[in-house]
């Protein structure tokens, strides 16, 4: 039987031997790169690919033949990536990171409109206040509205839910991220406790219908199932629920809300706590229209649309394992109109002063194979 470690030394030796071929390579791409400054010809060679792809997965075995595939077409996407380097330079967008980065060394501002939605005492109205020391919150009906006046200037700052740590992803807002032009400068985890209240002289047993925004419904799922003789009934805020209820008289409605909600708008607390994780917490964002980039920024957010293709999204993702970023999240949508494509929104742990980081960001947003390709901001969460 054969010593692994030998096996090992015949590795290591095979190993080497790549890595200066591969560096080889690499001062081969740069002098294609120069030869086609001079002759303009473009980056990518699909043609050429497909003649190499097929002549090196002829010549490997059987069982390795998708592996070469994987191997090389790696290996082109590192050397256009090169190429685009070269020629190209760093993209605009690092440029205007910088700036972002200059204007927002003074700190974020501690007074600020800000646009949420629902009423006074729900979730969003909290996180605002936690993001912004001393905010003037102006309330809308619906998270469109409240991208539409950051969009068009009426608020400079907006806050908006976008994950839940029991009910997931809000959708939504993640649809919603396709429509408008706007920027993430702050993130916020807060604890949420929900708690069902009525009106004065309801009683458990007596209520017939609990309303409540659809996410924290699906929160208090376990709970709910315990009020066989209660038919939840979605509403677009729990704040807006609270106070609706509260004009009502109705002793047979019940809402699902912020205990603050309680004391603003005079209800009486029936069962506290009734969320079904101990530990629920909700994600919310505060965005901007313009790009600002405040110290201590440690997330980025990108959005990018991919072509449908196989191997796509896997070859963006191991740009990021390249670099040793963390992804925290990835989130795919539909693109609306379009069968069967979807835009991603990456979330990572980085700063943007990283220069690994900027190189990956301005290969990405100079990369002609990325249909669409958005950065959302980089804040501090």
């Amino acid at each position: 039987m054969k010593d692994i470690n030998e096996t090992r030394k015949r590795m290591d030796v095979i190993d080497e031997g790549l890595v200066k071929l591969f560096l080889e390579r690499m001062e081969l791409v740069r002098e294609v790169a120069l030869e086609k400054r001079e002759s303009g010809a473009a980056i990518s060679d699909p043609a050429r690919e497909r003649e190499i792809l097929s002549r090196v997965t002829a010549e490997a075995d059987e069982g390795n033949e998708n592996a070469a595939r994987l191997f090389f077409s790696t290996l082109f996407s590192i050397s256009k990536a090169r190429q685009r380097s070269i020629l190209n330079g760093d993209s605009p967008l690092i440029a205007e990171i910088d700036r972002a980065m200059e204007k927002g060394a003074k700190g974020f501002p501690t007074r600020a409109f800000v646009a949420c939605c629902g009423a006074e005492g729900s979730f969003a109205q909290q996180a605002a206040s936690q993001m912004v020391m001393t905010p003037t919150i102006v309330y809308f009906n619906g998270f469109e509205s409240v991208f539409e006046a950051v969009e068009k200037g009426m608020c400079p700052y907006g806050v908006l839910p976008v994950e839940n740590s029991a009910a997931g992803s809000v959708s939504s807002v993640y649809d919603l991220m396709q429509k408008h032009r706007f920027h993430i400068v702050r993130s916020l985890r807060l604890k949420v406790d929900h708690a069902l209240m009525a009106l004065p002289g309801a009683t458990l047993e007596g209520i017939r219908r609990v309303v409540s925004h659809p996410h924290a419904l699906a929160q208090c799922a376990g709970f709910l199932k315990g009020m066989p003789s209660a038919k939840a009934e979605p509403s677009g805020n729990t704040a807006v629920a609270a106070k609706a209820l509260a004009a009502s008289g109705r002793l047979d409605v019940a809402v699902i809300a912020s205990r603050a909600c309680a004391e603003l708008y005079g209800l009486k607390i029936l069962a506290g706590k009734v969320q079904d994780a101990v530990y629920n917490y909700t994600r919310f964002i505060c965005i901007s229209k313009e790009l600002e980039i405040y110290p201590e920024a440690n997330r980025i957010s990108i959005m990018l649309s991919l072509p449908h293709r196989p191997g796509a999204l896997a070859a963006i993702i191991s740009k990021f394992a390249a670099v040793n970023v963390n992804l925290t999240k990835l989130e795919s949508r539909p693109v609306p109109g379009m069968d069967f494509e979807f835009s991603f929104i990456f979330d990572f742990e980085a700063s943007p002063g990283d220069a690994d980081v900027r190189s990956l960001l301005s290969e990405l947003s100079q990369d002609p194979e990325i249909e669409r390709f958005e950065f959302l901001g980089a804040y501090r969460e």
